[in-house]
């Protein structure tokens, strides 16, 4: 069974709503243990114009990458989310693998670590609270320095309750 992180993000419509409905699928989907950070509020990035709400949630599953990448896809679309017309635009649900065990995977369609996760404070915060020991197999640097060169935004814990 693999260890399995995913960001989930979300700046339209019923926010956190979105984020609660991730958070059910995700502990539906994982075949062991599941960990869920707080939700966090940061700025738009990109030609975003709305602050997102961000989480990362741990898994186990036995599944195949891309099997799951299918799978996170198929419910972003059933949230409603539309085939994204611009690179960072606006969306009601974004799910995204962020690592897959220890693996390196480095296709046009699927890739692990996530290209862009050690640029993103939004991904890196709720990490560091649900696996702060995670180590990137591509690079072998660990979260807190990974952290440590990311760029700020601006993004703070919340209240929201899962």
């Amino acid at each position: 069974m693999d260890t399995v992180i995913i960001a989930a993000g979300s700046n339209l419509g019923d926010r956190h709503d979105y984020l609660k409905k991730a958070g059910k699928f995700l502990s539906e989907l994982s075949e062991g243990i599941v960990k869920k950070s707080s939700i966090w509020e940061s700025e738009p990035v990109g030609d975003a114009k709305y602050t997102f709400l961000n989480s990362a949630i741990l898994i186990e599953t036995t599944r195949k990458p891309d099997e799951l990448l299918n799978l996170l896809k198929d419910f972003e679309r059933k949230c409603g989310r539309e085939k994204d017309p611009q690179r960072w635009g606006p969306r009601v649900l974004d799910l995204d693998i962020i690592g897959f065990g220890d693996l390196v995977i480095d296709r046009e369609t699927l890739i692990i670590p996530h290209p862009e996760y050690h640029r993103r404070l939004f991904v890196l915060c709720p990490m560091m609270e649900i696996i702060p020991e995670w180590t990137d197999p591509r690079n072998q640097k660990g979260l807190r320095e990974i952290v440590g060169k990311a760029p700020e935004i601006e993004i703070k814990k919340t209240d929201l309750r899962w």
